[in-house]
């Protein structure tokens, strides 16, 4: 990996007075650039080819005659032919240059690969480069080995197929095969139920073959999702350095079409081998019961911990703790996302309940990323969040 000295030399170079914010144009994109905009930073969307209007066009900012902002949140846009072109020596020169504080998500790391983020992205970057690979599904040290260092709850692993009759519903996590960076997720309660709905999904193009090889099995845990979007601020002086700036669940196709239909027809469906897939194609905005924010902030702090403890120096900025509640009010943790998280969206320029209540305004995470910047430059602290 980059070592930090080098990216921080990399920082040495640059005028953080005219510190822009940078970021792949897909993912939380649009909070990020929105909360930027809402903090007076100049934005710079990275785009790919074919994908670039929702930000070169639809949310181009344009300035009033005082200079005052008329509408939209993203000033400059970056098309590339790729997503991964950002990897290329002269755009990362051009970057800089261009004094770009670049905010990583996660359509940044599937579409560049985790390799490289690490080894050949130079670009000064808001956050913790080393624990985005815990991300990735089946590393020696991912997200559950983590979880596992902090004794924080998540659904049991299922070590091999045949143990599914004893576990009872069980979750396959597993990637789609056409849609690269999607998911061919499928639930089983028996082996043989296993063997049948996975030959389908082979037969019908959704998952390879040899899926069992990338595969994670886990219990099904019956209950709400409930998407945790905390921040982790190194700077915070005054009040905790630990703060929860709302909570997201998601949409998902086809699976959301199946649970509007009647209990005998989705019965039907599947007798008829139509499988509902998982795909994420939109988010909503949710609280919890009061009684259960302690138990939040709780997983929150342990995790926060473990990162300090395993991945020096630990989590920086946004990270979001997907988890489920069982019926007996419990938490389990299912997905770890040490970067900003993919629901986002659905509080910028808004907010939500718990992130403006604390900060007394409008705060996504995407703002909420800006003001820590803000912060840091004001205070000559920027090397305490760069990686």
């Amino acid at each position: 990996m980059i070592s930090r000295d080098e990216i921080l030399a990399n920082l040495d170079g640059y005028d953080a007075k005219k510190a822009k914010i940078g970021v792949v144009a897909s993912h939380s994109a649009l909070d990020t650039c929105d909360g930027a905009t809402s903090e007076g930073f100049k934005t710079v969307a990275i785009c790919q080819k074919g994908r670039e209007a929702t930000f070169d066009k639809y949310f181009k900012k344009y300035y009033n005659a005082d200079g005052s902002i008329y509408r939209g949140v993203v000033d400059e846009t970056v098309i590339l032919d790729k997503f991964n072109g950002i990897l290329d020596p002269k755009v990362q020169e051009k970057m800089m240059k261009d004094n770009i504080l670049f905010i990583p998500n996660r359509s940044f790391v599937s579409y560049c690969g985790i390799d490289a983020v690490e080894n050949d992205f130079k670009v000064p970057m808001v956050g913790s480069r080393n624990l985005l690979r815990s991300e990735e599904r089946g590393d020696e040290k991912d997200y559950y080995w983590i979880l596992d260092k902090a004794n924080l709850p998540a659904p049991k692993k299922v070590e091999k197929p045949e143990d599914i009759d004893n576990v009872g519903l069980t979750i396959v996590k597993v990637h789609h095969k056409q849609k690269k960076l999607e998911r061919g997720f499928f639930t089983a309660k028996s082996y043989e139920q296993f063997c049948q709905k996975s030959e389908e999904l082979i037969k019908d193009g959704v998952i390879e073959e040899n899926f069992l090889e990338s595969a994670r099995m886990e219990q099904y845990i019956i209950g709400p999702v409930f998407n945790l979007d905390f921040f982790y601020s190194p700077l915070e002086e005054k009040g905790s350095k630990l703060e929860l700036l709302g909570i997201d669940w998601r949409f998902e196709s086809s699976l959301d079409g199946f649970c509007r239909l009647p209990g005998k027809q989705q019965v039907e469906l599947e007798n008829d081998g139509i499988l509902p897939e998982y795909t994420v194609c939109g988010h909503n905005s949710a609280t919890l019961r009061e009684s259960l924010l302690d138990k939040a902030f709780e997983l929150a702090e342990k995790y926060v911990e473990a990162t300090k403890k395993y991945y020096d120096p630990g989590i920086i900025g946004p990270f979001c703790l997907q988890t489920c509640v069982d019926k007996d009010l419990h938490f389990h943790i299912y997905d770890v996302a040490p970067r900003i998280g993919g629901g986002t969206n659905v509080h910028m320029a808004v907010g939500h309940p718990y992130g403006n209540s604390l900060w007394r305004r409008e705060m996504s995470t995407g703002r909420r990323l800006a003001m820590e910047v803000r912060k840091a430059i004001e205070q000559d602290r920027l090397d305490e969040i760069i990686t």
